[in-house]
């Protein structure tokens, strides 16, 4: 691992130079008395007052994280976003100035990642770049041999507690076919709109090859990221919480808890996108406004059926076995949504291998 005086001399590269560049323009949502909070932490940081300005940095995380969980989600303003980002990115630098140890530094990579997850984009997407400097500091030491109950990365051995696959006839099973050609696949799947289970056409992607619990927690392990908590996300028990990668993967991956953990729909390629293990996992045709999700749980983990706003496209890496439950488009009015979940408009109220509705 380098040596803290290394890595504060790479953060310092990466933050603007004066502090008059260390601002937001902000709207008239934000209150004064905030705004000269940002500029006096800002002036604390490049006046060599580091505690002061991390004493700063939580009045203002705060504050701003009281007006992030006041209301609706999509009913925040972006700008209070915005300042719980700038107190992330301010309070991650300071906890990393020499001498930092490796405690520090890993508390400043989930200041970034609170800022990341609850924040908005800042001064050229400043917390990211910042994340990954930090991450390569913390995963420059030599990579642990793994133990005698551990895989070797790169293996990849099916579990042997499969779920049970609902009894379907036959005759109304989904295909499957292996490299279909892209004329073939429009003509008789596409176009129709038939449901189609498509083979082999991931398996040069080097995910496929590298991809093991050892390997994720090698590369993403000290990253913070959303965990449900629950069986479904309508019961009443379920909820969501925090954790970094390989707290998730020990408590809910390796051992059996009394809860189910998973992880569901997260950005995770995004947060950590210079971490090789993303590299190429969508190998053909990507291209800006692809939205990549992450999804991550054991085999108990099960969602109800929902439609999905983004008409996603589904590639199974993983350990085990899973599989999606497909319903016909013009069965949609059969598949009501359940009348009180009138805030989850796309849930439905048939579950899941239910054979009676």
């Amino acid at each position: 691992m380098a040596g803290p005086s290394a890595l504060w001399e790479a953060l310092q590269a990466l933050l603007p130079h004066t502090k008059e560049e260390l601002k937001l323009e902000l709207g008239e949502k934000v209150e004064g008395s905030v705004v000269m909070l940002l500029q006096e932490a800002a002036e604390l940081f490049h006046g060599g007052q580091r505690r002061k300005c991390l004493q700063t940095c939580e009045v203002l995380l705060d504050y701003s994280w009281e007006k992030l969980n006041t209301g609706p989600w999509q009913h925040v303003d972006k700008d209070w976003r915005r300042v719980y980002a700038f107190g992330c990115l301010l309070k991650a630098v300071c906890l990393c100035e020499p001498p930092g140890d490796a405690a520090s530094v890993a508390a400043a990579l989930k200041a970034c990642d609170m800022g990341l997850l609850m924040g908005a984009a800042i001064l050229g997407d400043l917390l990211l770049k910042v994340a990954a400097v930090l991450q390569k500091h913390l995963l420059s030491g030599k990579r642990p041999a793994p133990g005698p109950s551990q895989e070797l990365p790169g293996t990849k051995k099916a579990r042997n507690d499969h779920m049970p696959i609902p009894d379907v006839m036959t005759e109304r099973t989904v295909p499957r076919l292996h490299c279909p050609s892209l004329q073939y696949f429009k003509k008789h799947f596409l176009v129709p709109g038939r449901p189609v289970i498509l083979e082999g056409v991931a398996n040069h992607w080097p995910c496929m090859k590298k991809w093991s619990l050892e390997y994720i927690q090698e590369v993403a392990g000290c990253r913070t990221v959303p965990v449900e908590v629950g069986s479904r996300y309508t019961d009443e028990e379920w909820s969501q919480t925090l954790m970094t990668v390989n707290e998730f993967i020990s408590k809910y991956i390796r051992n059996e808890p009394k809860d189910i953990g998973y992880l569901a729909q997260h950005q995770l390629f995004d947060q950590s996108p210079g971490a090789p293990i993303w590299q190429a996992v969508l190998s053909v045709g990507v291209r800006q406004g692809y939205v990549r999700l992450a999804l991550f749980g054991k085999n108990q983990s099960l969602r109800g059926n929902h439609s999905h706003w983004l008409k996603p496209l589904p590639d199974q890496t993983c350990r085990g076995s899973s599989g999606p439950s497909l319903s016909a488009m013009d069965s949609a009015p059969a598949l009501a949504v359940e009348p009180q979940l009138h805030a989850v408009w796309s849930e439905s109220r048939v579950g899941v291998g239910d054979r009676k509705t």
